[in-house]
């Protein structure tokens, strides 16, 4: 049996942030069921820091983040961890209310440029604009398009380097507590003991919680897909930016030299290898062709991810009352990445006791007693 001080179950960015920041402080094991860590959820992300998802909270959380991005720790080495690209939000004229209310919202966590339809063409040119398309936007020019296989491989390293370890194809299949630790067993019948364990494995967090004889969160995978297509035939769409309607309804930006879109689809599944439906690939399709003046010809690949949320669509982190040891790190929804460093200084700090890292969230908001009544 291997021993530490502390099991990380999950080894998506959440997990391997929180393990490689924790390892300052304990001996550290991440234990990923897939042969390579990020491989669900983190690796097939849009991974955009900006400010059009979620609410103050997740806001909040994304502008404490930031800072790691822009000067990343020196063991991460010299490796970029993203580029900026700006954030371009569209509206129609029947959805100015719409874009006046994300103005106010993100107002406070960034600047913000409001431009008419010739600004959201010089940013985009084949944004559909006047009669039933554009008519104004919102542009952030300070947006951060991240590169997750950097992030995930550099918390890799810099949790090996301070001791840690990730061991892949391991599966959990049986929790039990007993004598002040934990032990977990995989399904090729490898053992590792903890005195604390952190859950942290995304869509199957509630399957563990229940191998744990918890109850379930109520977290919910939700499966989201995207298309990557040739841009307009001899223009270059390097500098476009990340474009996104008002609504939920589509985005897209640029991707080694093609474009990738989505329509922001969010479909009710089981814990699974997400792969993409048809139906939301056509919906991709259709919608580039509604909102702009591309035609959308043959679609270079196709993927899909899940985003797991909780029942509020915060985030999770803190521990169980009703068992001891036992750490919830879930429902990172659609914004695990952009929150990442500022969660994994929060996990340090309920786990390790250092100071609380960001003022404007507190830890109540995240804890896992709010959905046991």
């Amino acid at each position: 049996m291997s021993s530490s001080d502390i099991i990380v179950i999950g080894g998506g960015i959440a997990g391997l942030s929180a393990a490689s920041a924790l390892s300052a402080h304990a001996k550290v094991t991440v234990v990923e069921a897939e042969e390579a860590v990020g491989y669900h959820s983190s690796g097939r992300s849009a991974t955009m820091l900006h400010y059009a998802l979620g609410d103050p909270l997740v806001r909040a959380l994304t502008l404490a983040s930031r800072p790691f991005f822009e000067a990343p720790p020196s063991e991460f080495a010299d490796v970029p961890l993203g580029h900026r690209m700006p954030v371009l939000i569209h509206a129609r004229e029947d959805e100015l209310a719409a874009l006046d209310q994300l103005d106010a919202d993100i107002a406070p966590f960034a600047v913000l440029e409001r431009v008419g339809e010739e600004g959201v063409l010089e940013l985009c040119p084949v944004i559909r604009t006047g009669e039933g398309g554009a008519v104004a936007g919102l542009v952030d020019r300070n947006g951060i398009r991240l590169d997750p296989h950097a992030l995930l491989q550099g918390h890799a390293r810099a949790l090996r380097h301070k001791g840690g370890e990730i061991i892949t194809n391991a599966r959990v299949s049986a929790l039990q507590r007993a004598g002040g630790a934990w032990t977990v067993t995989t399904e090729r019948g490898q053992t590792f003991s903890a005195p604390t364990i952190i859950n942290a494995a995304g869509a199957w967090a509630d399957a563990v919680a229940e191998l744990a004889g918890l109850g379930r969160m109520g977290l919910k995978p939700l499966r989201r897909t995207i298309i990557t297509f040739e841009g307009p035939e001899g223009e270059d769409v390097s500098n476009w930016p990340f474009a996104k309607t008002v609504g939920d309804e589509l985005y897209f930006a640029p991707e080694s030299g093609r474009l990738f879109a989505s329509p922001m689809d969010e479909v009710p599944t089981d814990p699974c290898d997400a792969q993409p439906d048809e139906y939301e690939v056509a919906l991709a399709a259709h919608r580039v062709q509604e909102r702009t003046t591309m035609k959308v010809g043959r679609i270079h690949s196709r993927w899909a991810g899940l985003r797991t949320f909780a029942p509020d669509r915060h985030l999770i982190a803190g521990f169980d009352p009703r068992a001891e040891g036992f750490f919830w790190l879930a429902g990172q929804g659609g914004f695990g990445l952009q929150t990442s460093p500022a969660m994994a200084a929060i996990v340090v700090s309920l786990i390790a006791g250092t100071p609380w890292p960001v003022e404007a969230v507190t830890a109540g908001e995240l804890s896992p007693v709010r959905f046991l009544g």
